[in-house]
């Protein structure tokens, strides 16, 4: 049994985390899944990814003005904070083809880097490439549960033979668009953040109870579910009981999300641990395929911007919270701006040295994960 089991030994007994327990999830639900894997190639497909500000694990990807660029093949559909979208350029049989009726999407990672609901300036030199190779590499590791990342046998129309045009090198993935489910499947390991100050006042987190006596930073007993409502563009986010998820989706789907974003998380946890790094939280992305109907793994994974990843060292040595939650993710932009700007206006610029910091904690996170 790994350490994350022995660490959580309830939750390892009633999730399985093995990758043949992934397959049995989605095959019991979905029998014609079998066999139907997908190369790594994906990020977001129909709605783009949000988190609203009162989760904290990643930032909400409301649109932008435009920055489409002139891809060969692609017509630009959506941007938002981070990522833009393409869809194959519209033919004589697909004139009004949109994202709600495109059967793939190139999904653009930019440089660019949000906090507090606002992009900033200047972007992290990198990051969108960062991204998406750290996305890449867990679809890989995770590849049993369905992912929205097309696969070598569908790449069958002229117009998606092109996977990744010179001017988005290293940066775009393209994906099947699928019928998103309304739910942030968020799954928090660690108390921190939004889940710190609620349990200052509660001692719960998303009306889940917790023991008494902990303190920031501090492990849970086991991971919890914490399903967020993706809210129209415009509005926030908002946390939601599960009793609420089966409202939205159905008791079947809403229980398959929770299942696969605990062991997700689960398994992720025991492959970061042997690089000496701690997944604090995450949250996942799920849509229906629309022929199969099977629940799908979209959107980024497990990556700075969709998670908290901490140094395993710095959390059991460290005296303060500050030095426990050594981060590997744009915290440092969050604590500069917090500590420059009230809130009102335009946000400053961020220096040289914030945008340096930035960058080679994203890197750093990537190498010791994938070197591991």
């Amino acid at each position: 049994m790994s350490s994350v089991a022995v660490r959580w030994g309830f939750f390892a007994e009633a999730v399985s985390v093995t990758l043949d327990t992934f397959r049995g999830i989605t095959e019991r639900s979905h029998p014609t899944s079998r066999g139907r894997r997908a190369r790594s190639s994906g990020a977001t497909a129909l709605w783009p990814g949000r988190v609203g500000q009162n989760i904290e694990v990643t930032e909400s990807d409301q649109p932008t003005a435009s920055v489409a660029l002139d891809l060969p093949g692609w017509r630009h559909a959506y941007s938002g904070k981070v990522r833009d979208l393409y869809i194959p350029q519209a033919s004589t049989t697909d004139a009004a083809a949109d994202l709600t009726t495109a059967s793939r999407v190139l999904v653009v990672a930019s440089d660019r880097v949000s906090a507090f609901d606002h992009v900033l300036e200047p972007g992290i030199p990198g990051k969108g490439e960062l991204l998406t190779t750290l996305s890449l590499w867990w679809f890989d590791r995770l590849n049993p549960v369905p992912n929205h990342l097309v696969a070598d046998h569908e790449l069958v129309d002229d117009t998606v033979r092109e996977l990744t045009p010179a001017a988005v090198a290293g940066r775009a993935m393209l994906c099947t668009t699928l019928d998103m489910f309304p739910v942030e499947c968020v799954v928090r390991g660690y108390l921190t953040g939004s889940g710190w100050k609620e349990y200052q006042a509660s001692q719960s987190v998303c009306g889940i109870a917790l023991p008494a006596g902990l303190t920031n930073g501090d492990r849970l007993p086991e991971p919890i579910y914490t399903p967020a409502w993706k809210a129209p563009m415009g509005e926030h986010d908002e946390n939601i009981s599960f009793a609420r998820t089966v409202e939205l989706v159905g008791e079947g789907v809403a229980a398959e999300l929770r299942d696969l974003s605990l062991a997700l998380f689960a398994t992720a946890s025991t492959i970061a641990e042997t690089a000496g790094v701690i997944l604090a939280d995450t949250k996942f992305e799920f849509g229906a395929n629309r022929v199969t109907g099977v629940t799908t793994l979209a959107d980024e994974v497990l990556t700075s911007d969709s998670s908290r990843y901490w140094d395993e060292e710095a959390w059991r040595t460290g005296t303060t919270p500050e030095a426990r939650m050594a981060s590997f993710d744009k915290q440092i932009v969050r604590d500069w701006l917090a500590a420059h700007w009230d809130g009102v206006g335009t946000p400053p610029v961020l220096p040289a040295e914030i945008v340096e910091q930035t960058a080679a904690r994203y890197r750093e996170l990537l190498e010791r994960l994938t070197r591991a």
